[in-house]
């Protein structure tokens, strides 16, 4: 059976229509994944604040729609394996994860193993996937996870990871960062 031209044109329409349909979805998803582990932080913190506390944290659980995607809904504090003290915090928004030190923590980006281990292989690695999926189309090159490290002087002062994009990625990022942070703690002390 011979299809006309017409036919033809009208069969791509629809295909390129399809295709568009399936990326807005897509994209619609992920935001939704990403308010859900958003929502599951503040529920997972609110589920653990001591009640002296409670009136100056309930504002933020009555932010509006837009507030929830510009501002930080929720803080993870970061600790040290060996003593427990607290060596940065976390802050989870639906574009990036941001890790931002506690100001009396001076620890060097050239200290190991943070370029080593949680640059190259855990950031590094989740950035050769996404290109691999911007490769291949599934995802835009502008979606590709990205860091950018803050410092004063040589010392480290916040970590910005951009466009996590998968809430698994979130525990691996904060977990890893706190051991390579513990570590290089532990490494200056020597």
């Amino acid at each position: 059976m011979k299809f006309s031209e017409e036919q033809i044109r009208d069969t791509v329409a629809i295909r390129d229509n399809l295709i568009k349909q399936i990326e807005k979805h897509q994209k619609a998803i992920e935001l939704l994944e990403k308010n859900i582990t958003i929502l599951d932080l503040v529920l997972k913190e609110s589920s653990f604040t001591k009640a002296s506390a409670l009136s100056t944290e309930k504002n933020p659980e009555l932010s509006t729609k837009t507030s929830t995607i510009e501002k930080p809904e929720s803080s993870i504090p970061i600790t040290s394996g060996s003593d427990g003290k607290i060596i940065a915090n976390a802050y989870i928004t639906p574009d990036q994860v941001s890790i931002v030190l506690e100001d009396t923590m001076e620890i060097n980006a050239d200290t190991p193993p943070f370029k080593s281990f949680f640059i190259d292989r855990i950031i590094g690695e989740m950035k050769r996937k996404d290109s691999a999926e911007a490769e291949t189309g599934k995802i835009q090159k502008e979606s590709v996870i990205d860091y950018i490290i803050n410092k004063n002087g040589s010392d480290i002062r916040e970590i910005i990871i951009k466009n996590y994009r998968q809430k698994e990625r979130i525990n691996e990022i904060i977990n890893t960062a706190g051991w390579s942070l513990t570590r290089m703690l532990e490494n200056i002390k020597k």
